[in-house]
């Protein structure tokens, strides 16, 4: 499909990706992106695929209301469709990026809202990280879980036991989103370390190098 738009569009999500793997947050073939082409389609990213060696024309096309792909080289991302569905339900959300950054996963295996604390978190995200329940990767068990989630307060989500769904209006803000989210985790987990009452029997100092370590 020779397009302009999509193009650049295809060309700016390689770029971004590799910018995330370059983070850690895209690690090998795991997580994913996509972003809003129009109304009806938007393109992601494909499944099982190393995001350094990935092409423009691998980046696959997808109809938003069906998953129909309509153009691309490889099979889309098993996740897409929690991206259409956040597309679906938040017209406004442009870009949608499934990330496993280590540290709010770690907060997606507790199975609790996160909070926000900053200021520019709580303007581009919203005060608060929702939890998703459990349900298998790639599933419509989680496609469904994920859209009883959607709320217009929050662009971010927490897939329970999985990793972080975040959207934005563009891929530099969904980028800048996910690093803040990940040191808004890292306090999270201090919080939650420092008044565990299950851990008032250890050390001080085993205490200190292991919220040290976040």
């Amino acid at each position: 499909m020779k397009d302009s738009k999509i193009e650049t569009v295809r060309k700016a999500m390689l770029s971004a990706c590799i910018k995330l793997a370059d983070l850690g947050f895209l690690a090998g073939i795991g997580g994913n992106l996509a972003v809003r082409i129009d109304s009806e389609l938007m393109a992601v990213t494909p499944s099982a695929t190393d995001y350094y060696t990935m092409k423009p024309e691998d980046l696959c096309i997808l109809q938003i209301k069906d998953l129909k792909m309509v153009d691309g080289t490889k099979q889309p991302t098993t996740e897409s469709g929690i991206h259409a569905s956040f597309f679906s339900l938040r017209p406004e959300i442009q870009v949608s990026l499934h990330t496993h950054q280590p540290l709010a996963s770690a907060v997606s295996l507790l199975g609790l809202d996160m909070d926000i604390e900053s200021q520019e978190g709580k303007k581009n995200i919203g005060n608060f990280v929702r939890i998703v329940s459990y349900a298998p990767s790639g599933t419509s068990f989680l496609v469904k879980a994920f859209r009883k989630r959607i709320i217009k307060e929050t662009n971010a989500y927490l897939l329970r036991n999985h990793g972080l769904v975040c959207g934005a209006l563009t891929l530099e803000q969904a980028i800048a989103s996910v690093k803040l989210l990940e040191k808004e985790a890292a306090r999270f987990l201090k919080t939650r370390i420092e008044k565990n009452p299950n851990l008032s029997h250890m050390p001080q100092e085993m205490k200190t190098q292991l919220i040290e370590a976040l």
